[in-house]
């Protein structure tokens, strides 16, 4: 369980990852001493679990971005592991996720235009065996939250 300083350092961090410790000690109000044990400790838990940079994927040549549901066949193992390797190691891919109910995959991708979308789908997604259906979705706009506070 988080205790309210746990909760507190992880959602300033969640807000700004470079926050230097002094500054993060300060907004939490907790010694800088305190703080980077806690710092640590969430680390070693495994409560905090990386820090990354953000990208505008327009300013890099992706403006366009869709939601790829993908259905296989069979839904195995020995099936599904080596798909999502595949997809994965695509470079359009941003996130991948294995789902239940009527499609197996949601698959996020950005690429540079329509074209580079619709070339991603058939030379790679419906020229494989054990695809039996892709439905593509394009995301108008895509906002994600930046910070996760714990339930409860």
């Amino acid at each position: 369980m988080l205790d309210s300083v746990d909760v507190a350092i992880v959602q300033e961090l969640q807000k700004d990852a470079r926050l230097p410790n002094k500054d993060l000690a300060d907004r939490v109000n907790v010694a800088a001493s305190t703080c980077v044990v806690r710092h640590r400790a969430l680390r070693d838990r495994g409560v905090i679990t990386g820090y990354h940079a953000e990208v505008d994927l327009t300013a890099v040549g992706r403006p366009v971005q869709a939601m790829i549901a993908v259905r296989v066949r069979p839904h195995t193992r020995a099936i599904v592991e080596p798909f999502m390797e595949y997809v994965l190691s695509l470079p359009e891919v941003l996130a991948m996720s294995h789902v239940a109910g009527p499609e197996d995959f949601l698959v996020h991708v950005a690429v540079a235009d329509t074209a580079h979308l619709q070339r991603l789908v058939l030379d790679r997604f419906t020229t494989r065996r054990e695809v039996s259906e892709v439905q593509t979705n394009l995301l108008f706009e895509h906002v994600r939250k930046h910070t996760v506070p714990p339930i409860g």
